[in-house]
């Protein structure tokens, strides 16, 4: 198998190395794995590319590349590029320092990266490691992802859709739990939550040459969320597997709003 490593704390991030392991087991000694990751953290940048820019490429070493971009311009440099004449099997994102899960996963360029991957019509997961009062004092605090991920991820190759949905991909958001390896209880398919009560803020700061900035502040992460959630069964202490899609339409919408303007635009004729 020749799978790709992206993610969006950039290529010197822990999570990258625990990554690295994680694929690594999965290739298997004849497999390969390649990667290329942001030369600097892109946190946040959701699924945004450079377009109205160039983004350097540097090869670090064999099979490890480093671009000044986002993870979905990583993806498109291996995809269109670096890895044209050999695609990937499989594309992995992360494994994030902190959780992807509720509406994190709306800001996530660990989200990004995968669904990049997802539109270029490869299978793709994201992998990201909750973090918390649990893990504060671990001398790894990936260890849940470390020891679980290369496991869940055999699991979603062997028994998740990976067709297309209509026409976008699926692809798959996992979240390991704020606890330690052994307290990990098992993997729970779960849709994507929203904290109550929270959410991203600006802190206004001045300079002192007297301009103004501001600083992003994430919400409390330890906030509720609906029950059956990816934050809630994240909380209870189960690994999260959330399907995801390229498709923003909120389809359950789309009949009702559709006969109520067609009966406008129909009386708006007839007068």
């Amino acid at each position: 198998m020749r799978i790709l490593i992206t993610n969006d704390d950039g290529i010197n991030a822990p999570g990258l190395e625990v990554l690295t392991e994680i694929a690594s087991d999965l290739a298997g000694p004849h497999g390969e794995v390649w990667t290329v990751a942001p030369a600097f953290e892109q946190s946040g940048v959701a699924h945004s590319i450079s377009y109205s820019h160039p983004t350097m490429v540097a090869r670090l070493s064999d099979r490890r590349y480093a671009a000044e971009g986002s993870p979905a311009d990583c993806v498109l440099a291996a995809i269109s590029d670096i890895m044209s004449s050999t695609p990937p099997d499989l594309v992995l994102s992360g494994v994030n320092r902190g959780n992807n899960a509720g509406e994190n996963a709306m800001y996530s360029g660990t989200i990004g990266g995968a669904m990049e991957a997802a539109l270029q019509g490869l299978p793709a997961i994201a992998l990201s490691q909750y973090l918390g009062p649990e893990t504060a004092n671990l001398a790894d605090p990936f260890e849940a992802a470390r020891r679980h991920g290369a496991g869940l991820v055999r699991h979603l190759l062997d028994n998740a859709d990976w067709r297309s949905d209509q026409d976008f991909r699926l692809f798959y958001s996992v979240n390991f739990p704020p606890v330690p390896a052994a307290d990990v209880r098992g993997t729970r398919v779960a849709p994507q939550g929203r904290r109550q009560g929270t959410g991203f803020s600006v802190v206004p700061y001045t300079a002192p040459n007297g301009r103004r900035f501001m600083w992003v502040s994430g919400g409390a992460q330890q906030a509720s969320a609906r029950k059956g959630s990816d934050v809630a069964q994240n909380m209870a202490g189960f690994m999260s597997v959330t399907p995801m899609r390229a498709d923003l339409t909120c389809h359950a919408s789309l009949d009702r709003l559709a006969t109520v303007l067609d009966r406008e635009t129909e009386a708006s004729e007839a007068s």
